[in-house]
């Protein structure tokens, strides 16, 4: 059984930013590939980000790309997630999730992961 911890989350105006963490037993190596989702109240977990361990390909929401930005430090087994310029509908409880294997083409499939962190809010108001 993976651990998943995430962190970093908060109260950031609009505008701002913030940078997640997601620690996850183990090595990297032992992951096909960590992601991040994000719940909004009385909307459906959806998918943020996504690292594949085996080439650092990354995936992101259209709704994020250009601000967020995935990454990993592979000697802390730690994947980020650096959030700018932060808009109110990023409000959210974001988690980190892990994949043992290859689970098809969408890598924001949330049934291909999996170990979930307890995840981290964010609230991003002014």
């Amino acid at each position: 059984q993976a651990e998943v911890v995430e962190s970093g989350g908060g109260l950031v105006q609009p505008g701002g930013s913030l940078r997640l963490s997601c620690t996850a037993s183990g090595s990297h190596l032992d992951y096909y590939a960590i992601g991040w989702f994000r719940q909004a109240p009385e909307m459906e977990r959806e998918g943020v980000s996504c690292i594949r361990m085996s080439d650092d390909s990354t995936y992101y929401a259209d709704s994020v790309k250009g601000r967020f930005t995935i990454s990993r430090d592979n000697d802390k087994n730690i994947v980020y997630l650096q959030m700018n310029d932060l808009k109110p509908e990023d409000t959210a409880i974001y988690y980190c999730a892990t994949a043992l294997q290859a689970y098809g083409s969408d890598w924001s499939d949330i049934y291909g992961m999996d170990y979930w962190g307890k995840g981290t809010l964010v609230t991003v108001s002014s």
